[in-house]
């Protein structure tokens, strides 16, 4: 296992530490890359994203780490895109594309908020039918790789975030796997990796990353590949994790890979 965290966040977004609090942290765990995903900048929703200035200082902070700490870490300077955003991925190493939202109508259902969010968005735009929602969800995130042209795609199954032990709807639902089933379809002929994302495993939200056992088992059986990743919002959440999921992903049959 090559030890490396290709999606966190820092002060520019919504992460708790600086840039460069990250890559220490990251060489003292050991750690061989790191790669920074700060939340593009989205117009509609500027509370947790960069700034528009923001995402100029961010390149330029992580291009002058890259030289202060060449010989002892890779650094890379990536972007988390999400799906409605408009902005230019041009200056950066690599992008991660996710779907934050659910568009209905004028709003920007966010899916990962809050439960309460949540669970007001379902009520209001879909009659409280989580499926209905979920089917709405996973036709965007289907086209994630189309709209961002990312190199790896973000937090697959991202609407259970709050739904651990089966709280809000049935994921073994046959409306919810069909809709699971056909966003991976999609997305595979691209080739790439979906993420093993444990964020919401270090935040306290869930014991089992992003996605579920059952698209892993899924993705296998397409010949998928997936990376492991923190979405770390903190130093002490980066490769959360990894050694344990690194392993179940073996045992799946998974396909891991490490570069993008």
């Amino acid at each position: 296992m090559i030890l490396q965290d290709l999606h966190t966040h820092t002060v520019y977004c919504d992460g708790q530490n600086t840039p460069e609090d990250m890559v220490r942290a990251a060489i003292e765990k050991g750690m061989s890359r790191i790669g920074f995903s700060g939340h593009c900048y989205t117009f509609f929703d500027t509370s947790y994203c960069m700034s528009e200035d923001g995402v100029k200082e961010y390149c330029a902070e992580i291009a002058a780490l890259k030289e202060k700490y060449r010989g002892q870490i890779e650094i890379l300077c990536g972007v988390e895109q999400d799906y409605y955003a408009t902005a230019s991925t041009a200056p950066f190493d690599y992008v991660i594309g996710s779907v934050h939202y659910v568009r209905a109508g004028e709003e920007y259902l966010p899916v990962d908020e809050s439960e309460q969010t949540l669970l007001r968005g379902v009520k209001k735009h879909f009659g409280g039918d989580f499926y209905a929602f979920a089917e709405r969800y996973f036709a965007v995130v289907g086209d994630v790789l189309a709209k961002t042209n990312a190199d790896i795609i973000g937090h697959f199954d991202l609407i259970s975030k709050f739904n651990e032990g089966g709280r809000l709807f049935d994921e073994r639902h046959p409306r919810y796997v069909a809709a699971y089933q056909a966003a991976i379809d999609k997305l595979l002929p691209y080739g790439k990796p979906f993420e093993v994302n444990t964020g919401a495993i270090s935040r306290g939200y869930r014991t089992h990353p992003y996605p579920s056992r059952a698209m892993l088992e899924y993705i296998a059986e397409k010949g998928g590949s997936v990376i492991l990743s923190g979405d770390s919002h903190s130093k002490d959440a980066l490769c959360c994790a990894f050694e344990k999921w690194y392993a179940a992903c073996q045992k799946i049959g998974v396909n891991v890979v490490w570069d993008v």
